[in-house]
């Protein structure tokens, strides 16, 4: 099957985009608006894209009014937001947090969620979140006629649950249990895992010559 994006209808382009790009990590986004009231809200497309400087993107669209969603309007107002993993234990919680709420609801409040001063950013971090990253925003990439927006921001500060991260600062996948998107309704975790060493130049070579 072959599929002309070119010539697709959005909802369509979707649908393919959401079922192949899979799992993709959640950010559970916390940021506060002008008058200091908090929001939080899941999204989907994201990914960290680098350490130096550590950079996280997130991509998110307007709503079907045209108006932006509460999460890119208060980045734009104060240039900060925290990012928390979502992890098999909060899945719940982040579900409600994605209702569409009227403005100036707390959803943390509505999600049972708990929310902790920061270090480095006013938006609160939540104490359940097996890792919290503080954020500044960097740079906002309006795309698609400034329907979706592309926020990147620098990484200033790290949170992880007591007991995630080795000496080595490795950080342990199964006491993360992070939980992935999947298309439509479906979510994974990372229980069913496997390692594969990646493979330097001069070891397949000799793997070769010994065939």
């Amino acid at each position: 099957m072959q599929f002309d994006f070119r010539t697709m209808a959005p909802t369509d382009r979707y649908k393919l985009l959401i079922g192949s790009v899979v799992p993709r990590p959640i950010a559970l986004v916390t940021t506060i608006d002008k008058s200091g009231v908090p929001n939080a809200a899941p999204f989907s497309f994201f990914n960290v894209m680098g350490n130096d400087p550590p950079a996280i993107v997130l991509g998110i669209e307007r709503r079907p009014t045209g108006a932006p969603k509460d999460t890119v309007r208060n980045i734009r107002d104060t240039g900060e937001f925290v990012i928390s993993i979502v992890d098999e234990a909060i899945a719940q919680a982040m579900n409600v947090c994605a209702i569409d709420f009227p403005e100036g609801v707390d959803e943390l409040v509505e999600a049972g969620l708990t929310a902790l001063p920061s270090v480095t950013v006013a938006p609160p971090r939540i104490a359940e979140a097996p890792v919290g990253f503080e954020c500044k925003l960097l740079d906002e990439v309006r795309i698609g006629k400034g329907t979706r927006s592309i926020i990147i921001g620098e990484i200033l500060y790290c949170h992880t649950r007591d007991g995630l991260v080795d000496e080595r600062l490795h950080v342990h996948p199964a006491r993360l249990n992070a939980v992935g998107r999947l298309g439509g309704s479906g979510y994974s975790t990372i229980k069913d895992r496997f390692d594969m060493p990646r493979i330097a130049y001069r070891a397949w070579e000799e793997r070769k010559s010994a065939e």
